[in-house]
């Protein structure tokens, strides 16, 4: 199968080139590279240029981090999509050819895996795990999410239920995938494997006033898609990432 790999970024010269060659020296050969770029003014743009013969580049305003992702939605020719953040990489080369592997195993629609984070200064150091483990469809109902960013689903899936919620500033991921998994029973499978490394203090980790704002766009998630959660589902989704700090691969 032929993936489509989406970066979408803004003045991030600093880390991007690393994302690219994390992506370029993948093992596995049939992608598309696409990076979405807000008009960056910081230097970003001559380096997407350096590799203008190798990846597909657009460079202009945008309305947000979802809306630059729906541009690479609508650019994708690939069968399954996959997402890297602008300060993210990939912690092997065999990433996309594992996951490849188990579509074709599992020939489930959605393959997700395992997230590390690591220090910003030093990314040799490991500072949290998200073990995500096999999938279940009432584990949503106890705060659980697959990572965004760990997250491989087909083109025809996106066709059939829809692109990112561009209204939501912070959990439009979480929507998504929620409205896929858990409302419309999209089949998923979970890969054991470490398939992102993230630098840690992202947009989605920022401040506690950005996880009140995100706790208030979870529930509306739920809410627009007409289904209920527990009394105790969106306070457990953060609490639950506290455990993150202990686990280890």
């Amino acid at each position: 199968m032929k993936f489509s790999i989406i970066t979408v970024c803004y003045n991030s010269k600093d880390t991007i080139e690393q994302t690219i060659n994390s992506v370029l020296n993948q093992t596995f050969k049939d992608f598309e590279y696409i990076v979405i770029d807000g008009g960056s003014k910081d230097g970003t743009v001559d380096i997407l240029q350096k590799y203008q013969n190798q990846i597909t580049f657009i460079s202009e305003k945008d309305k947000g981090i979802y809306d630059a992702m729906n541009k690479g939605l609508k650019l994708a020719k690939g069968e399954v999509i996959g997402m890297i953040g602008a300060d993210d990489f990939y912690p092997s080369n065999d990433v996309l050819e594992a996951v490849n592997a188990a579509f074709d195993t599992y020939k489930t629609d959605a393959i997700y895996g395992d997230k590390q984070y690591v220090n910003p200064e030093d990314t040799e150091k490991i500072v949290r795990y998200w073990t995500v483990g096999s999938y279940k469809k009432e584990n949503w109902l106890n705060g659980w999410m697959p990572p965004h960013l760990s997250f491989y689903l087909k083109k025809s899936v996106y066709d059939a239920y829809g692109h990112y919620r561009t209204d939501f500033t912070c959990s439009a991921d979480y929507e998504l995938m929620l409205r896929m998994l858990y409302k419309n029973n999209v089949s998923a499978h979970y890969l054991p494997k470490v398939v992102m490394t993230m630098r840690n203090g992202g947009t989605s980790t920022a401040s506690w006033k950005h996880r009140m704002v995100a706790n208030q766009e979870d529930r509306k998630a739920w809410k627009i898609n007409n289904l209920k959660p527990r009394w105790y589902t969106l306070w457990w989704k953060p609490l639950s990432k506290i455990t993150q700090l202990f686990i280890k691969k």
